[in-house]
C-alpha cells in the first residue's frame, strides 16, 4: 500500500483526502499544517499530496527534495514564481500540479482543447465558474486550466489571451481573446462552464461538482499513480492516459 502524508490536513480538501485513503489502497502516514514539519512528514510518505496555501510551498518542495518524495501539488493562486520552483523541482522528484484533480474535469480540459483547435478563432470562448463563498483566488485554478488548454487548442498561451476584468466602457470584444467571469457564493463546490459563441449559434461544455469527495478521490488516484513515476512534472492527463 502507498504510504500517503498530506500537507493542509485541517483544511477542508484536507480532510476530504483523509477521509478517502483507505478506500483506495493508500495508508495515511500523517498530515501537517502551518508550523508542521513537513521533512518528517515526507521521510514517511511514498508520497505528499499538498492542499495547503502557496506562501507554504517553497518550504514544502524543499522538504520533498531532500527526501526524493514525489509531491502532488492541488493548491491553486500559484504566481510565475511558483511555478519556476515546480520546474526545478522536478529535476529532482516526481511532480504534478494541477488547478483541479477531478478525472471529469481532466476530460473536459481535453474536450475544449480540442473543440478550440476544430472551431478556429472566429469563435469567441467565455469561461464562467462558480465557488463558495470562501474561495479566495479568482478566477479558479480550474477555470485557468480550462483556458490554458483552449489557448493550446487555438496555438497560443493564456499569458496572451486572457481577460479576467471587464467594468465599465471596455469597447467590443477583441478576437481570439478568452474570457474569464467569476461567481463566488454559497457552498458551491465547483462549477465550470466554457462557452464557443459563433455567429448564430454556440456549443456549451461544463463540469458541475456535487460533493468534494470527487476532488478527494482523484487526487489519491493521481498520488498513488505518482508514487511509481520518475523526476519530472507530470499532469492529470497522464494519469488517465490522455
Amino acid at each position: 500500500m502507498t504510504n500517503i502524508g498530506i500537507i493542509g490536513s485541517a483544511g477542508r480538501m484536507g480532510q476530504a483526502l483523509a477521509a478517502v485513503v483507505p478506500d483506495l489502497g493508500g495508508t495515511l502516514v500523517g498530515g501537517i499544517d502551518a508550523g508542521g514539519d513537513a521533512v518528517v512528514l515526507a521521510h514517511d510518505a511514498d508520497v505528499l499530496v499538498d492542499f495547503s496555501a502557496p506562501s507554504a510551498l517553497e518550504g514544502t518542495l524543499a522538504a520533498a527534495r531532500a527526501t526524493g518524495t514525489p509531491i502532488l501539488i492541488g493548491t491553486t493562486g500559484l504566481s510565475p514564481t511558483h511555478h519556476a520552483l515546480i520546474d526545478a523541482a522536478a529535476d529532482d522528484i516526481a511532480v504534478l500540479q494541477t488547478g483541479n484533480v477531478s478525472l471529469g474535469v481532466t476530460l473536459l480540459a481535453k474536450l475544449v482543447r480540442e473543440a478550440a483547435e476544430r472551431l478556429g478563432p472566429d469563435w469567441d470562448i467565455e469561461i464562467v465558474e462558480m465557488h463558495h463563498r470562501h474561495k479566495v483566488d479568482a478566477p479558479s485554478g480550474t477555470a485557468l486550466l480550462l483556458g490554458e488548454a483552449a489557448a493550446a487548442g487555438r496555438g497560443t498561451t493564456l499569458s496572451e489571451t486572457r481577460v479576467a476584468d471587464r467594468a465599465g466602457l471596455t469597447g467590443a470584444r477583441s478576437e481570439g481573446t478568452i474570457g474569464f467571469a467569476s461567481l463566488r457564493g454559497g457552498s458551491v463546490a465547483g462549477d465550470h462552464q466554457v462557452i464557443f459563441a459563433g455567429t448564430g449559434e454556440r456549443i456549451e461544455i461544463g463540469h458541475r461538482a456535487e460533493d468534494r469527495a470527487i476532488f478527494a478521490k482523484g487526487a489519491i488516484t493521481a498520488a498513488i499513480w505518482l508514487s511509481g513515476q520518475p523526476a519530472g512534472r507530470y499532469t492529470m492527463g497522464q494519469v488517465l492516459g490522455l
